[in-house]
């Protein structure tokens, strides 16, 4: 090996020393409101994180942003001042609980629910530029089949849909089920039954959705478990807190730690899958061959 090419795959080693690790993405969405969604976004990026991973929560629901209440945060900055151009990504980062970094979005701004799909990618593409040291974003889409919800599920690799036993939530689940199958070709959904009575009512709401989904639909569905109907869950929101975090014995907070667990397994991506994804420098970084500039 001539002296350059030693030199060049010793600086492409380096290089690939330097680049982040790939990112584990997890979007949490639902068809309709009302069903939880934000409640399990929060306490799956905290559980995780007393688990001893880096993680980094988006307020996803760009026009009705409530991450920043759930937790009793007050930002300075969020992504409606990132849109303006007003500041970068990382200026929004503000501290939550167990060290998670929370990106606040912006409450009652009807133009941030009403951005384009061309600003829902330039969005995704502005991850490229954080620096920190990550293992997991959890996105925290809206709810509904809005072009961001669409957008941001699509960028992750994986997607967790939050259901409850009311019939219209199955309904609204499904429809987005179909959106994000028959539009962006994604073929493999996390199904997590929320505010249940009994593992037999959730084994029911999986069970109808599945079989709907799996008839029309090239699509498989998974059963990632349930969050029981909890009373100290409603203790923990009065009181701006994750329950994981303020009662950790309460069952919904024993059922989120083991969500947590179940999503660690899912592992990293493996390489970029060539299409819009959040932090895909960094899978692209992690695809390079030794020897090949990353």
């Amino acid at each position: 090996m001539s002296h350059s090419d030693h030199s060049g795959s010793q600086a492409a080693g380096l290089r690939r020393l330097r680049a982040p690790k790939p990112v584990q993405v997890v979007a949490v969405t639902s068809g309709k409101g009302g069903v939880g969604k934000t409640s399990v976004s929060v306490n799956l990026a905290v559980a995780m994180a007393l688990d001893g991973k880096r993680v980094m929560l988006l307020d996803g629901d760009l026009g009705l942003a409530n991450v920043d209440v759930m937790l009793g945060l007050q930002p300075t900055y969020n992504l409606s001042h990132v849109i303006a151009g007003e500041c970068t990504i990382d200026d929004t980062l503000i501290e939550g609980p167990a060290g998670i970094m929370v990106i606040p979005a912006s409450s009652g701004k009807r133009n941030m629910a009403e951005l384009s799909g061309a600003e829902h990618v330039g969005l995704v593409r502005a991850f490229s530029e954080l620096q920190q040291p990550l293992d997991t974003l959890i996105v925290d889409t809206a709810a509904g089949i809005a072009d961001s919800v669409i957008t941001f599920s699509h960028a992750s690799q994986q997607i967790i849909v939050v259901v409850t036993s009311d019939p219209q939530s199955l309904t609204d689940a499904y429809a987005l089920i179909k959106v994000l199958n028959r539009e962006r070709g994604i073929h493999r959904v996390h199904v997590l039954a929320n505010q249940v009575q009994s593992p037999r009512e959730a084994r029911e709401i999986y069970d109808n959705l599945r079989r709907v989904a799996e008839r029309f639909l090239d699509i498989t569905l998974s059963s990632i478990g349930f969050i029981p109907h909890d009373e100290w869950l409603k203790r923990a929101v009065r009181r701006q807190r994750a329950v994981v975090d303020a009662y950790p014995a309460a069952t919904s907070a024993v059922a989120f730690r083991a969500l947590a667990k179940t999503a660690a397994n899912w592992g990293l991506p493996l390489g970029a899958r060539g299409n819009l994804e959040f932090f895909v420098e960094r899978l692209v970084a992690g695809d390079a061959p030794a020897g090949v500039p990353a």
